[in-house]
């Protein structure tokens, strides 16, 4: 019987399973969405169940939809929504607060007292990253202040700390393996980039007990087997973990330093492979660890935009301009330009380059002739704009110019957006064949881990371009419109 990978990719508004075959080709794809709580302004929430329970529930809906057996699945591959902090009963498995979400702002206090202390170099120099709420490290700290004898019982070692990878793994083993990956532990502001471990000095700044941290592993190879009673009477091999950004550069064969990828998700994220030495960022960019594979590590350069697939669903579910995300295209097409309109989707603040916490989302240059084209189309603009800010300062940490960009994402559908993105880019914009690069990563961790493919050379042979985007658009206009975008950014960053 023919064998299959099948990919859990859990994100941040919904959780899928996908089934690929040897050709990397989507075999059947199963999707569920659960709830978003928002306790406070800036606050976002998962109940951690709901998060396991929409993942069985897709792993039965894609074998029984597709016909294909538990047995036939050779391996799994995890990918996740990054930064999502659980922290959970070893003993029981029941999580003691809620998963806090990457997007969430509620460490913000933390934050300012941990740079206000003067600790933002070290936490930097590192861990590659900045002092702030997006990362798990201050989403740990809280729980442990606001839930009652959590930190005593953490250094007793009756809790357990881990992102979504972890949790997963631990649900699908039976509670028998707890463990992360190198991607995953490089975005939780806990882990050395440098020396691979979990460090100490910024655990005691963070008041973090060791005893909850995950064991740090590769991205490729068998963490354990899924406990029967949660895979039909099967053992299968839990054999590939990344995080969702590092897993679709990975999906995206971006192997070779200086290869870039954006993903178009809730949120957007522009991923640099450095090679097998960390650069480190003086343009608001974080460094990543990309994978770790048969015992190398190699690097990524990130950008990273808080809101952008989540902009369009605002514009459908909020603001009710149309009834699905693809009607966007057709809106933004009807009229030339945004004639002179600016969205800054700033709802949770801003990511790179600028790190500002404070901001909201603002829009500037309305008129009364100011239309709901007008409206959404500079709301799609606006992904183009924060990806080029973050390209613009790529180039200034990498020291060269980027010659192609590859796409992936549910926002790469419209085409719309990928044209203007080229032309606002000056540079070409490469869509793939099968766009669900992430869980495509995921998948190739696992299979590589289990021989399903022999190696990286394979899995290049399989990458196929479905559209590549060429710039068309006159300099003048590119440089006038960027400008634009930087005087509404600055402009949405002085009113607070």
């Amino acid at each position: 019987m023919e064998q299959y990978i099948l990919a859990l990719d859990q994100g941040t508004t919904s959780t899928r399973a996908i089934l690929f075959n040897k050709q990397g080709e989507i075999v059947h794809l199963a999707q569920r969405e659960f709830p978003q709580y928002f306790p406070k302004p800036g606050w976002v929430e998962h109940n951690p169940n709901e998060i396991w329970g929409s993942t069985l529930a897709v792993i039965a809906s894609c074998l029984s939809e597709s016909g294909v057996k538990p047995g036939q699945v050779a391996g799994i591959g995890i990918t996740n929504q990054r930064e999502t902090t659980i922290i959970w009963e070893k003993e029981t498995g029941n999580h003691i607060y809620n998963a806090v979400v990457w997007q969430s702002r509620q460490t913000a206090d933390i934050c300012e007292e941990l740079m206000a202390a003067g600790h933002n170099p070290v936490f930097q120099q590192k861990t590659g990253l900045l002092i702030d709420p997006y990362f798990s490290g201050t989403k740990v700290k809280w729980i442990l202040d606001h839930v009652e004898g959590a930190r005593e019982r953490a250094e007793k070692g009756e809790l357990l700390f881990g992102t979504i990878d972890s949790w997963l793994i631990w649900k699908l083993t039976g509670g028998q393996v707890h463990v992360t990956d190198y991607s995953n532990a490089s975005r939780t502001l806990m882990y050395n980039i440098h020396e691979l471990c979990w460090d100490d000095e910024l655990l005691e700044l963070l008041q973090v007990p060791k005893a909850m941290l995950p064991e740090v592993r590769s991205s490729s190879e068998v963490y354990g087997r899924t406990a029967p009673y949660h895979f039909f009477g099967h053992e299968v091999p839990i054999a590939g973990a990344a995080g969702d950004q590092q897993a679709a550069l990975f999906g995206q064969n971006c192997f070779e330093r200086g290869m870039v990828k954006t993903t178009y998700g809730t949120g957007c994220f522009m991923l640099m492979n450095t090679g097998d030495q960390p650069v480190s960022s003086g343009h608001g960019l974080i460094t990543s660890i990309a994978w770790g594979i048969g015992g190398k590590v190699e690097y990524a350069l990130e950008g990273s935009i808080f809101v952008s697939g989540s902009a369009i669903q605002w514009l459908r579910d909020g603001l009710r301009m149309f009834r699905e995300s693809k009607d966007s295209e057709r809106y933004a097409e009807r009229v030339q330009s945004t004639e002179g309109v600016y969205v800054v989707p700033a709802f949770v603040g801003l990511g790179s380059p600028y790190w500002d916490s404070d901001v909201r989302g603002a829009v500037f240059g309305l008129t009364r002739g100011t239309s709901k084209e007008h409206f959404i189309r500079a709301t799609l603009e606006s992904l183009a704009y924060q990806t080029k800010d973050i390209l613009v300062a790529m180039e200034k940490d990498c020291g060269y110019k980027v010659n192609t960009m590859r796409v992936d994402g549910g926002a790469v559908s419209n085409t719309f957006l990928m044209a203007f993105q080229s032309d606002i880019l000056d540079v070409p914009v490469e869509r793939p064949a099968v766009r669900e690069t992430t869980a495509l990563g995921a998948a190739y961790l696992a299979g590589l881990a289990v021989g399903y493919w022999r190696d990286l050379e394979e899995i290049r042979r399989i990458w196929s371009l479905e559209r590549r985007f060429e710039p068309a658009m006159p300099e003048s206009e590119r440089e006038s419109l960027y400008n634009g975008w930087k005087k509404a950014v600055y402009a949405a960053m002085a009113f607070k």
